[in-house]
């Protein structure tokens, strides 16, 4: 199955503290996959280097929500020989936190951006979290580098302008972002709270959603005078 058109989902959520396991899904997985109609999911760990154990826990997750799970591995090399086909046969690409910039650089080494391109126009439901949202945009803000924020700017560019993460959890990103906005260096950026995330079909956003109450969507643009102006967006609660 596959979604009713070309759809990314790009959050600040989607796991969630879990009795017994590291974390467990919670409603954004869910949303995922109802918009896939259908609950195969490949990770791809690309952000964190692939991380075993990391992974284990995913499965885990899954495990406990009823998932088919597998993975995506480009560490130390890729664990398939057809990385398109296989990727062709899940509902669920989601694409977890860590390093955006080494994210892009693996991926485009090993031709993901026109992989991923195709089967999102296929009506692959894309999605994740982190930089596993920035890298759908144009650019953002990412501590890729080093503890001090940067700016990335070398996004994949499904998604127009750019995007912000965990803006309600590290108090940096909102001033910078700000910033990187008003000087023309990001295009206008949406940005989500721990919890929350951006539902866009095609290229447009059809709507903010969360699964954590309170959680804000909120778009920043240049006001044209340099400067910046920021505003909160209706975001619907998932059950």
């Amino acid at each position: 199955m596959t979604a009713s058109a070309p759809t990314i989902l790009a959050t600040s959520a989607g796991l969630r503290p879990y009795p017994r396991l590291r974390f467990g899904f919670g409603p954004m997985m869910a949303l995922a996959t109802e918009l896939a109609q259908g609950d195969r999911i490949c990770v791809i760990g690309t952000a964190s280097g692939d991380d075993k154990g990391f992974q284990r826990d995913m499965e885990e997750a899954a495990r406990e929500a009823g998932y088919r799970l597998h993975h995506l591995s480009l560490f130390s090399m890729p664990n398939v020989s057809d990385v398109e086909s296989y990727l062709r046969g899940f509902d669920v690409i989601w694409v977890n936190g860590g390093s955006v910039v080494n994210l892009l650089a693996v991926w485009r080494a090993h031709g993901l951006p026109e992989i991923l391109h195709r089967l999102w126009q296929e009506g692959v439901v894309l999605a994740g979290i982190s930089a596993g949202s920035i890298c759908w945009f144009e650019g953002g803000v990412t501590d890729s580098f080093g503890p001090d924020l940067a700016p990335v700017t070398n996004g994949l560019g499904f998604l127009p302008g750019a995007n912000g993460v965990h803006m309600d959890s590290e108090a940096a990103r909102r001033p910078l972002i700000r910033r990187l906005v008003a000087e023309g260096v990001l295009g206008p950026a949406l940005c989500t709270d721990d919890g929350a995330g951006l539902l866009f079909r095609g290229t447009d956003l059809e709507r903010a959603v969360t699964e954590v109450p309170g959680a804000r969507v909120t778009r920043i643009e240049s006001d044209g005078a340099g400067g910046a102006v920021e505003t909160d967006l209706p975001v619907e609660l998932l059950a």
